[in-house]
């Protein structure tokens, strides 16, 4: 099952949308930006900006596949249509990544997602202040 390519971020100024206008959500591990898309179609679109800080090649996208495979399953937990940017922390140890821990960081910021769906800042969370 592949990531069709109209459910990716592509062109620099979508993921700069996202990074300056969109909601940013934390856990351990990972950041989320969230933005709200006002056109287009009702399914969410999903990019990564892993940095050669994470590590070499073979490593990065060890993440992204492990990452796009999250999304891939749970996309039924995301409504409407929002761009979504993940950047794994610098705390991210590539070597223990697995399904099931990125399952355990991300579901939750999903559920916070799902809350307010990617509109305004949320004042419970003290990461969305811009």
């Amino acid at each position: 099952m592949t990531w069709p390519r109209e459910r990716r971020l592509r062109k620099s100024p979508e993921f700069s949308r996202c990074f300056g206008q969109g909601r940013k959500f934390s856990s351990k591990s990972f950041l989320l930006f969230v933005s709200a898309r006002p056109d287009g179609p009702g399914q969410f679109r999903l990019g990564m900006a892993v940095s050669r800080k994470v590590g070499r090649a073979v490593v990065r996208n060890r993440i992204k596949r492990v990452v796009r495979e999250f999304f891939r399953l749970h996309q039924d937990r995301i409504s409407g249509p929002v761009d979504i940017v993940l950047v794994p922390k610098r705390s991210l140890d590539p070597d223990r990544l697995t399904l099931a821990v990125a399952t355990l960081e991300l579901a939750p910021l999903l559920t916070r997602l799902a809350g307010n769906g990617g509109r305004g800042p949320d004042r419970e969370n003290k990461a969305c202040a811009p």
